[in-house]
């Protein structure tokens, strides 16, 4: 609704009142005073906002009275409805409410899409990669300063609250996104979004992140279909630049991070030009040579490294290609990807 009631209580109720009086003030001088339609209103109207102009006849004893009564009970009413509309008008708040209005429209009609819960340092990370990608993505913070910040710069749709809460994710359109992902530090809080999100929609896709590792079979339990440590995942990272330093060099130059800079791009069978379907990855291989088939998952969710070049390619599989970024980008082109 354009106009929404709790946000606008305050003039609708001053509207509401001042309609009343006017009406009734209308009505009483019809009645009492014989006057006509628009004498009746006009003597109204010079009443209740005490410009001082003069009767439109003489008042009788009764009307006198009325017109006293008139003038007590509207003084104050007619006062508060100008300072109601003026207070929306002067403080900008019907600016903000507007804006809010486009992002509720935005956010109501986004399909596809991924809930961000939490922007932390794991949350801003996660926004930062979906949107160097190009997905569509809605984040919910409950700090009222960092969604001061986001909505001055309008750089994504955003939602103030807690994830926790099962009316705020169906604003978020849970029923119609593709993924969820929540870095709230709780792993109770992350707990109580995975629980909700699965039943709100049992198709998601739920990553969570956690900070002990017995949230992690918690979480997998209430329906997380990933869990992630960042904080074992960072010690992990730098280990292993002790250990295998040129490996793991070489695999961070593998970057998915931007769109400008992807070497490694998952191809869901869906995805694919119908003339591939059904055929050998030799046969695509053959049409892209310039971007390598290292992996293959099966229908089974069986991850196969380096797959033989006669496997086929068939539905609910998926191709994992390695190039350069311009190979990336003319791959994607040519099979209909293209996110740019």
């Amino acid at each position: 609704m354009l106009f929404n009631f709790r946000f606008f209580s305050k003039v609708y109720y001053a509207l509401v009142l001042l309609f009343l009086i006017i009406a009734g003030g209308s009505i009483g001088f019809m009645l009492i005073e014989d006057f006509g339609p628009i004498d009746a209103f006009y003597q109204t109207i010079i009443t209740i906002s005490t410009v001082g102009f003069g009767e439109v006849h003489a008042f009788s004893q009764e009307g006198k009275l009325f017109v006293s009564f008139l003038i007590i009970t509207s003084f104050g009413t007619f006062a508060y409805t100008v300072s109601s509309i003026t207070t929306y008008i002067v403080s900008g708040d019907y600016k903000h409410y507007f804006k809010d209005y486009r992002t509720m429209k935005e956010i109501s009609e986004m399909r596809g899409h991924t809930i961000v819960c939490g922007y932390g340092r794991v949350g801003k990370q996660a926004v930062a990669t979906l949107a160097a990608r190009g997905n569509k993505f809605i984040l919910i913070e409950e700090n009222q300063d960092v969604i001061d910040a986001i909505k001055e710069t309008r750089e994504f749709p955003c939602l103030l609250g807690n994830a926790t809460d099962d009316e705020l994710l169906t604003r978020a359109g849970i029923n119609h996104a593709v993924a969820l992902i929540t870095t709230l530090p709780s792993d109770s809080d992350n707990l109580f979004v995975v629980l909700t999100s699965r039943e709100l929609n049992k198709r998601l896709t739920i990553i969570s992140r956690a900070s002990a590792n017995t949230s992690i079979r918690k979480l997998k339990i209430a329906g997380a279909d990933n869990v992630i440590m960042p904080d074992s995942l960072g010690g992990s990272h730098m280990a292993q630049l002790v250990t295998n330093p040129d490996v793991l060099e070489f695999l961070d130059q593998i970057s998915i991070q931007g769109k400008n800079e992807i070497n490694l791009e998952e191809i869901d069978f869906k995805d694919l030009p119908e003339d591939f379907k059904y055929k050998s990855l030799q046969d695509l291989k053959e049409q892209y040579p310039y971007c390598n088939i290292i992996g293959y998952r099966t229908p089974e969710n069986e991850y196969v490294i380096n797959p033989p070049m006669e496997m086929a390619i068939i539905p609910n599989s998926k191709l994992f290609m390695l190039g350069s970024p311009e190979q990336i980008t003319s791959l994607n082109k040519s099979i209909g990807l293209d996110k740019s």
